[in-house]
């Protein structure tokens, strides 16, 4: 009769063995997924301010402090989605800069 162990240990020496993560193909394949997480990242977090800005705004009351913290997050929401929208040309500066050559 197996113990619970036991049959722990037959089942992992019967399991193949784990494949190693596939290596990236070139350096311009890195840098291309990370333009893509950094404009995917700065589109949410600009999403994010401008729901804050939005809710902030509808929430005020007339408040006039409430009313500049709401146009404080859209300003702020702007900036992330024009850092989203300029970040190939970014990344492209910073390429030339270090002289990947690509």
């Amino acid at each position: 009769m197996h113990t619970t162990v036991s049959l722990i240990t037959d089942i992992l020496a019967a399991a193949p063995p784990p494949e190693p993560p596939a290596a990236p193909a070139s350096l311009a394949q890195v840098i291309e997924n990370i333009k893509g997480w950094v404009m995917g990242l700065l589109a949410a977090i600009a999403t994010l301010f401008l729901v804050v800005g939005g809710l902030r705004y509808i929430a005020a009351g007339g408040d006039p402090a409430q009313v500049e913290q709401a146009k404080g997050n859209f300003k702020s929401a702007c900036f992330g989605y024009g850092l989203a929208v300029l970040s190939p040309l970014i990344l492209k500066a910073l390429q030339s800069i270090v002289g990947t050559g690509l």
